[in-house]
């Protein structure tokens, strides 16, 4: 331990409490105050970023839902309409939307970061997802949209995002990053049945026999994520290099981290794992990063829900630190 972690652990054990009474509250407050090498850590302009795509196999029967869902929920993003808009108010979490590549045109919208590197990925039932230099597009629109949030002075990011068929993406980025067989990590995703479901295995064995062994986690990327996962791998690996504290969703944001954590192992320092999702994969994916995930309520809708719910619990954890009193200041006895 650094000093400064040192003094930050005898200022937790040292509150009017028993030791460890805290619980987990008492792991965020130490690792946010590691973050920002501060014993008063302070969370700045919230911000919960939601990328939007499209992906090619959407049209191949994956989904419960079909692929005009993406633009749709994107409007009722704008409009105000869904649980993220819902909570991000509730909390006062600054929300961004973001087109990364929607298989729809848009009007000009100042709510609307148009980040579109083409209207929806290829089939990676066919082909790879996507070409290298649509890939470095992402990576670079990630990194950029990140820079612009952190010019507000923001120091805490979440991630979120919609793109019908996207369960599977996240999919395949888990089997081929875990080395964890598909039917490990293929859910209900939207809700299909078990036929469905049966037939989504199916369709994702036959992708992994297309495209056989792939190690490199950039080269996994292109192959079978989306423009939205894609370009929340390159917004991670930025929150990481600007030492924001980065709060992660569900399925797939998770995978979205996976590979971000490929490329840099170090990067799980400064992430907070909002929830556990109701798809099977997520818990598998979590123990492979031996990340333990802050809650679990059986939640699976995406957008970033789960890092508008948690942030509260964040807070909490930063303002006992900050304000709560010690056994000296309070005239307490500590235990002999």
């Amino acid at each position: 331990m650094t000093s400064i972690q040192e003094i930050l652990q005898r200022k937790i054990d040292f509150k009017t409490k028993p030791l460890g009474a805290l619980g987990v509250l008492e792991k965020i407050a130490f690792q946010v105050g590691s973050i920002q090498n501060s014993l008063n850590p302070v969370l700045k302009n919230p911000t919960i970023v939601v990328f939007a795509g499209d992906h090619g196999v959407a049209n191949d029967g994956l989904s419960a839902y079909p692929q005009e869902v993406t633009y749709q929920m994107v409007l009722n993003f704008l409009q105000g309409g869904a649980a993220i808009n819902v909570f991000s108010k509730q909390n006062s979490i600054t929300l961004k939307i973001v087109d990364a590549g929607v298989n729809y045109h848009f009007e000009s919208n100042p709510n609307l970061i148009n980040a579109k590197v083409a209207r929806g990925t290829r089939s990676f039932l066919r082909e790879k997802a996507m070409t290298p230099s649509q890939l470095e597009d992402c990576l670079q629109k990630g990194k950029k949209i990140v820079n612009v949030v952190a010019q507000t002075g923001c120091n805490v990011i979440g991630f979120g995002e919609m793109g019908i068929a996207n369960t599977s993406a996240a999919a395949m980025l888990m089997s081929y990053c875990c080395t964890i067989p598909i039917e490990n990590c293929v859910g209900r995703g939207t809700g299909i049945n078990d036929l469905q479901l049966e037939n989504k295995i199916s369709l994702l064995k036959i992708a992994a026999n297309l495209h056989g062994t792939i190690t490199n986690p950039i080269e996994i990327l292109q192959t079978f994520g989306g423009f939205e996962i894609a370009q929340m791998v390159g917004a991670i690996l930025a929150a990481f290099e600007k030492n924001m504290l980065i709060l992660v969703d569900g399925f797939i944001a998770s995978s979205a981290f996976l590979v971000a954590f490929k490329i840099n192992t170090e990067i799980i320092k400064n992430a907070i794992f909002c929830h556990q999702s109701e798809e099977q994969g997520h818990k598998k994916m979590l123990a492979f990063m031996q990340a333990e995930p802050l809650l679990q309520l059986n939640m699976r809708l995406g957008e970033g829900t789960g890092c508008a719910v948690a942030y509260p619990i964040i807070e909490s954890a930063v303002n006992f630190l900050n304000q709560m009193s010690s056994f000296e200041s309070a005239g307490i006895s500590n235990k002999d």
